[in-house]
């Protein structure tokens, strides 16, 4: 059983993600990010999207782990936008197992990498999350996070087949 105070001695550990993490971190996000929760989601939960943070941003990539079980992760990246001095933290992909979403195991990996991005002079954290997804919204509003706006994306789903209209003849 995991504490439940953050001060507890047995608190799950905030780590780096290593390469031998990557199937288990797979697969905790798979169980959340199931087709299901991300209908017309532009990006999707996949093993590209993994190993690509993972190459390019690898202590931007953490989990919390118990007793050498990973419990959650978060996977973030650094964006330089033309024409602007800032840079920017993304939270990517924040993920924690559902049976442990009540245990502050998501704020512990979230301050953790806030304290990574201002360490790498980042001046504004991005997120970005479906617009009904009320319990992530929460949850970073009270982490300070404002300004919500919302996007529009839009799908054409191009393996159905288009019902034509006849051609009449004259």
């Amino acid at each position: 059983m995991l504490p439940q105070h953050p001060h507890d001695e047995e608190t799950p550990r905030i780590r780096e993600m290593s390469i031998d993490d990557l199937p288990e971190v797979f697969h905790i996000g798979e169980e959340l990010f199931t087709a299901e929760y991300s209908q017309s989601l532009y990006r999707t939960w996949d093993e590209y999207e993994i190993t690509t943070l993972f190459n390019s941003d690898n202590e931007l990539c953490i989990v919390a782990e118990h007793e050498e079980r990973i419990l959650g992760f978060a996977l973030g990246t650094t964006v330089k936008k033309h024409g602007s001095p800032w840079k920017y933290g993304y939270l990517v992909w924040l993920g924690v197992r559902r049976d442990l979403q009540k245990m502050h195991v998501g704020e512990r990996l979230f301050k953790e990498l806030k304290r990574r991005f201002k360490e790498q002079g980042v001046r504004m954290i991005i997120i970005d999350t479906s617009a009904d997804n009320k319990p992530a919204i929460k949850f970073f509003q009270k982490h300070g996070f404002d300004n919500i706006q919302e996007h529009v994306y839009m799908t054409l789903n191009l393996s159905k087949r288009s019902k034509k209209k006849p051609v009449k003849k004259p």
